[in-house]
C-alpha cells in the first residue's frame, strides 16, 4: 500500500483520470509514522486507530454471510404463497428474471464503490450522479426503506412469538418485546462484530425452511385444507390473477431480494472491496436457489393451503416448531436492518468528525440515539400496519424499485457515459441495458403500488387488520 494519505494524494475525494475519460479514485491507503506503526485511513470512516472500532473487519465469507441474511429471513416465508398467485412457470421467470436485475444492480455498487471510495451509502452515491438533490432524496428514501424493513422483521417476530406461544398475550406486546430486542442487539457497532450473528440466523432460517419442507411433503394433508374428505391442492401452472393479485405477488419477489442498497454499507466495512463482487454475487445465486427449491416445493405439496408466512403451512404443531427454530433468524435479520439504518444516520451526522471513529461520549450517545429512533420509528410502521403479506407487498412496490433498481442503472450512466467520450458498441449496449432496467424499474414501482394499496385496503376492512390491535397474526386463533 502507499505511504501517502489519501487525503494528501486526493485533498477533496478527487479522481484520477483513466482512459476514455473514465475517473478512477484511489482504494484504502495506510500511512507508516516514524514510530513504525501503521495508520489506516478510510475515505469513509477517517483514520482508524487501535483502540477504536474497526469499520473494516469484515472478510469475504463474512460479506456473503450479511448479504444473505439480510435478504433471507422475510421474503422467502412469502414465495411459497407467490406461486400460488402467479402460477408456477410465471412465478419461476419473474424470479430469475429479478435476480438477474438485482446482480446485475449488486455488481454496479462494487465498480461505483472502487471508483468513489468516499461513498458510503444510497445518498453518497446520489451525490455523485445527481448533486445535493440526489444526496437529499435518495438518503431520504433509503432510510424510509430501512425503517419499514425493521418494522417488517418485527412484525415477523411477533407472527413468531404469536405462533410458539398460541397467541399468549396482545400482538401489540410481541412487537414491543421484539423492538427492545432490535435495539440491543442492533447497537452493536461494527458489522464484523455482526457477522456472527448472521451465521446463527442463516443456520436457523435454513433449519426452519427446511422442517417446513421436509413436514409439509410427509403430512396427509396441509393444515388449512379440509381435514376430511377428498381436498383438492389446484396447482396452478400458470395462475389467471388479477392486475392487482399479480403485482401484489410481484411485489413480494422483490422484496426477497430488496436489501440491495444495504450492500453500500457492507463493502464500505470490507476488508477487500475488491472481493465484494465474488461475495454478492454467490449470494445472490445462493438466494435464488433457495426460493425456487423451497417455494416451488411447499407449494407443490399444499397447493392452494398454504400460508403466508409460509411456516403455518405445516399444521399445528410443526407450526410452533418452524416458527420456534425461526425466531433467532428472524432476530438477525432485524440486527442487521437496524444496524444499518442507525449506521446510516449516524454516519452522516458525524461524518469528518472526530467523534465518528473515537469512542467519546458523544460518540456513543449518538450512536445509541441513531439506533433507538430507526427502532422506534419501525415499531410504529409494524403497529400500524401488522399483517405480514399486506406490509411485505407494500415495501416491495412502494420503497424498492426505488432503491434497488434505479440509482444503479444512473451510476452506470454517470461513471460509463456521462464521464465518458468514448461511444464502442459495447457502451451503447451498456447504455441500453440501462435504460429498460430504468423502463422496468418504473413499471414495477406504478403498477405494484396499485397492486399494494388494494391488498392494504382489503386488509385493513379486517379485525387481523387493525393498527395496535391484539389479534393474532400467525392465525393461531380464529378471532
Amino acid at each position: 500500500m502507499s505511504s501517502e494519505k489519501f487525503g494528501d494524494k486526493f485533498p477533496h475525494g478527487g479522481h484520477s483520470e483513466l482512459e476514455g475519460g473514465h475517473k478512477q479514485a484511489p482504494t484504502y491507503d495506510a500511512e507508516v509514522t516514524p514510530a513504525g506503526e501503521q495508520t489506516v485511513h478510510d475515505a469513509v470512516f477517517g483514520e482508524l486507530e487501535e483502540g477504536g472500532p474497526d469499520y473494516r473487519g469484515v472478510g469475504s465469507m463474512g460479506g456473503f454471510i450479511l448479504m444473505t441474511k439480510a435478504n433471507l429471513g422475510l421474503g422467502v416465508l412469502a414465495l411459497p404463497s407467490v406461486f400460488g398467485v402467479l402460477g408456477l412457470v410465471p412465478g419461476i421467470l419473474i424470479i430469475f428474471l429479478v435476480q438477474s436485475m438485482i446482480a446485475y444492480c449488486g455488481l454496479a455498487i462494487g465498480q461505483f464503490k472502487v471508483n468513489h471510495p468516499e461513498v458510503y451509502g444510497l445518498s453518497d452515491a446520489g451525490r455523485v450522479i445527481g448533486g445535493r438533490f440526489g444526496r437529499e432524496f435518495f438518503y431520504y428514501v433509503f432510510q424510509l426503506f430501512m425503517l419499514f424493513i425493521i418494522g417488517s422483521a418485527l412484525v415477523g417476530i411477533s407472527t413468531a412469538l404469536n405462533a410458539v406461544s398460541a397467541h399468549g398475550t396482545c400482538t401489540a406486546v410481541f412487537v414491543a418485546v421484539a423492538a427492545v430486542a432490535g435495539f440491543l442487539f442492533g447497537s452493536i457497532r461494527t458489522l464484523s462484530k455482526v457477522t456472527w450473528i448472521g451465521w446463527v440466523g442463516l443456520f436457523s432460517i435454513m433449519a426452519s425452511i427446511i422442517t417446513l419442507t421436509v413436514a409439509v411433503g410427509v403430512q396427509d394433508r396441509p393444515s388449512e385444507a379440509p381435514q376430511t374428505g377428498p381436498w383438492d391442492k389446484d396447482i396452478q401452472i400458470f395462475a389467471h390473477p388479477t392486475m392487482a393479485e399479480a403485482m401484489s405477488a410481484i411485489n413480494g419477489i422483490v422484496f426477497s431480494y430488496g436489501a440491495t442498497p444495504m450492500y453500500f454499507g457492507i463493502v464500505s466495512e470490507m476488508k477487500n472491496p475488491k472481493v465484494y463482487a465474488r461475495s454478492m454475487v454467490s449470494s445472490v445465486f445462493f438466494l435464488t436457489a433457495v426460493y425456487l427449491i423451497i417455494g416451488s416445493v411447499v407449494y407443490t405439496f399444499a397447493g392452494q393451503y398454504v400460508a403466508s408466512p409460509a411456516l403455518g403451512t405445516a399444521g399445528a404443531l410443526l407450526k410452533k416448531v418452524c416458527y420456534g427454530i425461526a425466531i433467532p433468524g428472524l432476530l438477525a435479520s432485524l440486527t442487521i436492518f437496524s444496524h444499518l439504518a442507525g449506521k446510516n444516520l449516524f454516519v452522516r451526522i458525524l461524518s469528518g468528525s472526530y467523534h465518528l471513529n473515537h469512542s467519546t461520549k458523544t460518540h456513543w450517545i449518538t450512536w445509541l440515539s441513531c439506533v433507538l429512533g430507526s427502532v422506534l420509528v419501525g415499531y410504529i410502521i409494524a403497529s400500524a400496519i401488522p399483517i405480514f403479506g399486506t406490509l411485505i407487498s407494500l415495501i416491495g412496490a412502494l420503497i424498492c424499485p426505488l432503491v434497488c433498481f434505479f440509482p444503479y442503472a444512473f451510476m452506470w450512466i454517470h461513471d460509463n457515459w456521462r464521464l465518458s467520450d468514448v461511444r464502442t458498441t459495447k457502451r451503447r449496449m451498456g447504455l441500453y441495458l440501462n435504460i429498460l432496467i430504468i423502463i422496468l424499474a418504473a413499471f414495477l414501482f406504478v403498477a405494484g403500488t396499485y397492486g399494494a394499496i388494494e391488498d392494504l385496503i382489503s386488509v385493513t376492512k379486517k379485525p387481523i387488520g387493525k393498527p395496535w390491535g391484539c389479534s393474532d397474526n400467525s392465525g393461531t386463533v380464529k378471532d
